[in-house]
């Protein structure tokens, strides 16, 4: 399961990029061991992990801003360009908005002065070959500046109202990581390497980038937590095993990966339910001729030497045979049993004991904002065991309306209303209501009349095993913290949970287990959320902010 399934490359002309047995190591802890894999012109390829898997680590790798420490990477031909998008801006702070565009994608006028001068200076000197190496490379930025492409690319990424002396540090997280995506979308490379290109994206724009990518002629890889956003752009997987930290390739996108995947892990679990039976079985018939063999022994007579020498053979049998099957246990031959993943498929059915018909939340003439309107004229409900998503372009006013539902803000018209009974609970994207220094058991504890053992249990629904609930909380992963946040309002008694982006910064891996973890609460839900993957298998009903409003549309949760 573990291994390396990809053959190492051995050269092809048609080959744009290739990994030949890559290993990196940090403080002696392996990250990446023997990696090979190849990229084809026009391919489309998803590099998925776990968080710490090395990701990051391999892109850098084949950026060339990491050296490998055995192995090397291959460009055909060697003047490939590569367009990398870092998950951080990596421009000084002090750089303007229009310094950056000019230097991903030149103002035509400026390349066309700069192309007659080398042209004058290739023409005076034709041997000079760094001459023409430039020479070529302005006429490539040109043909590239024409046609109002930056324009185009900032506008659907939200960006042309900025103000174009603007400098970067000036910038919100969201547009820096928006900005760096048009950066190196605007250099049109050969080789797009892409590392969580669809953070901070609203679903509008994650649509335009996958209709984007999909008119792109070059190459692509993509290290995204978006499963959706991979069924619709990729062809190939490459998966990280963070254990073995090898790679394995599989055809098709998410969805076909995982299929493939639960069939792989089926297929481990069956060999190693039938090895265990077996080794089992002839356990039981070694300790039976043991046990036949000292029989004899003991029940016959020193006049009967032939029975007792029968006897020690059959008992040398028996230590032969233990010998064997002790070697085959430390053997490569053994089948694993296989871990518990966090590769699985849910279905988030809607509860049939919930009180449907009840209204939870009444919106009357709701409008939300600060010194301005952001959304007005809301008139909506949400019933009894509901799954509301809320989704919308990014500064709608998604996140306001969350606050003023729980009250940390006064609306501005109208009112939000909860239904009687209804017990709110609200997570912010910060997690700031958990206190880093206690630990998960102690934060049950101080919501819920629960014993320990009792908490422990309760903590076990959702995922946290053995010690994981006397950890610190500022040890705990980001997906880590997600979960005990989903627990905390959950034991508190709270039936009407507002989740505002709960696995906006989770891995996949975290993700499922949040999800997972998300299934058994019998209450209702209205959560901000991007991801489609997980609006497909989870929501009932979308509320939709557009221009202002909020419109409502029922969903039929995937199977």
């Amino acid at each position: 399961m573990g291994g390396n399934n990809i053959p190492p490359y051995k050269g092809c002309c048609e080959l744009m990029l290739a990994v030949n047995r890559v290993s990196k190591s940090f403080n002696l802890s392996p990250i990446l061991h023997q990696l090979s894999f190849a990229i084809a012109p026009g391919e489309r390829v998803g590099l998925i992990g776990p968080n710490g898997s090395g990701k990051t680590t391999l892109l850098r790798i084949l950026v060339g801003q990491e050296a490998p420490d055995e192995g090397h990477v291959t460009l055909t031909p060697g003047g490939l360009r590569l367009g990398y998008l870092a998950q951080g801006l990596e421009l000084d702070p002090r750089t303007t908005l229009a310094e950056a565009l000019h230097a991903a994608a030149p103002d035509a006028a400026l390349l066309a002065a700069e192309l007659a001068e080398l042209g004058a200076a290739l023409a005076a000197e034709p041997e000079r070959d760094d001459l023409q190496h430039a020479y070529d490379r302005v006429l490539d930025q040109l043909s590239r500046a024409e046609g109002g492409r930056a324009a185009a690319v900032l506008a659907h990424l939200g960006l042309d109202a900025l103000e174009p002396q603007r400098p970067v540090g000036e910038l919100s997280g969201g547009q820096k990581t928006r900005l760096a995506l048009a950066l190196v979308l605007l250099g049109e490379p050969d080789v797009l390497l892409l590392d969580e290109p669809t953070n901070h994206l609203d679903i509008a724009t994650l649509e335009w980038l996958e209709a984007w990518l999909a008119d792109y002629p070059g190459a692509v890889l993509i290290v995204s937590h978006d499963r959706t956003f991979l069924d619709r752009t990729v062809t190939r997987i490459l998966d990280l095993d963070p254990s073995h930290h090898t790679i394995r390739a599989y055809e098709g996108n998410y969805s076909d990966y995982l299929d493939q995947y639960l069939a792989e892990r089926e297929r481990q679990h069956a060999a190693w339910r039938d090895q265990t039976d077996e080794i089992r079985r002839i356990r039981q018939d070694i300790a039976r001729t043991r046990e036949q063999a000292r029989h004899v022994e003991v029940t016959t007579k020193p006049n009967q030497p032939g029975v007792r020498r029968i006897a020690k053979k059959v008992a040398r049998k028996a230590a032969s045979r233990e010998k064997k099957l002790e070697r085959y246990l430390d053997s490569d031959e053994r089948v694993d049993k296989p871990d518990r993943s966090w590769q699985m498929k849910l279905a988030f059915d809607t509860l049939a004991d919930a009180h449907i018909g009840r209204d939870v939340l009444a919106l009357e003439a709701l409008a939300v904002g600060y010194d301005r309107p952001l959304l007005t004229g809301l008139n909506l409900s949400i019933r009894a065991g509901q799954r509301v998503v809320l989704t919308g372009p990014n500064g709608a006013g998604k996140t306001t309306l969350l606050r003023t539902i729980a009250g940390q803000l006064p609306p501005l018209a109208g009112r939000a209303r909860l239904g009687a009974g209804a017990r709110l609970g609200y997570m912010s994207q910060e997690q700031e209501n958990l206190d880093p220094a206690a630990t998960p058991l102690a934060t049950l504890l101080a919501v819920a009349a629960m014993t320990e053992t009792e908490a422990r249990s309760f903590l076990h629904y959702f995922l946290f095993e053995g010690d994981d609930s006397l950890r610190p909380i500022a040890d705990l992963s980001f997906g880590e913290r997600s979960r005990l946040s989903l627990a905390r309002l959950v034991a508190a008694g709270c039936t009407f949970l507002l989740l505002d982006e709960p696995i906006n910064h989770l891995d996949i891996p975290s993700r499922t287990r949040f999800e997972e973890a998300l299934t058994g609460f019998p209450g209702t839900i209205l959560a901000v959320v991007h991801d489609r993957y997980f609006i497909e298998r989870f929501a009932t009903d979308l509320w939709r902010v557009e221009d202002g409003r909020v419109t409502w549309e029922p969903l039929v949760v995937a199977a």
